[in-house]
């Protein structure tokens, strides 16, 4: 492949990433607006390692459509509780109804739904259900970050 060639793939992709996440070289994210970011080593029901940095300019560009829908997911006690006890392990249906205060079997139904439809938990074969490993460590992450926003760290 040519230089020339190279150089078209990348700027083709480079704009397909953009286009995914909303922004546009004809509107820039602020500059030097600086980075935030996250990590974690995770030994809950499995090992888990995650870091990501990302633009804290580009972070205000997002689409705020996508970050409401998991957001809106995440929304109600029974759906944290559900996450919450997930993050030790898969559960059934079964045992979720029993340990999590989601109401009957039809609400806890319609929260699974909620939160499979944001791709916070997936549903397994079986049955169960899980938050996928490469989730674990951004799911910890937003249950800290509503404690800290609602003063519970502090």
């Amino acid at each position: 492949m040519t230089d020339d060639a190279r150089l078209a793939d990348l700027e083709a992709r480079v704009a397909a990433l953009e286009a995914t996440l909303g922004t546009s070289p004809d509107e820039p994210a602020p500059a030097d607006t600086g980075t935030v970011g996250y990590a974690g080593e995770v030994a809950l029901y499995g090992e888990v390692n995650w870091r990501i940095d990302y633009s804290a300019g580009a972070a205000t560009t997002l689409p705020a459509d996508r970050l409401a829908s998991v957001l809106g997911a995440l929304g109600h006690p029974a759906r944290i509780e559900i996450v919450q006890v997930l993050l030790r392990g898969p559960r059934s249906a079964a045992e979720l109804l029993e340990l999590v205060d989601a109401g009957s079997k039809g609400q806890l139904y319609h929260h699974l739904g909620a939160l499979v439809a944001a791709n916070v938990i997936e549903k397994q074969t079986r049955g169960s259900y899980t938050v996928a490993p490469q989730k674990v460590v951004p799911a910890l992450v937003a249950l800290l970050t509503a404690a800290d926003i609602g003063g519970l760290l502090r």
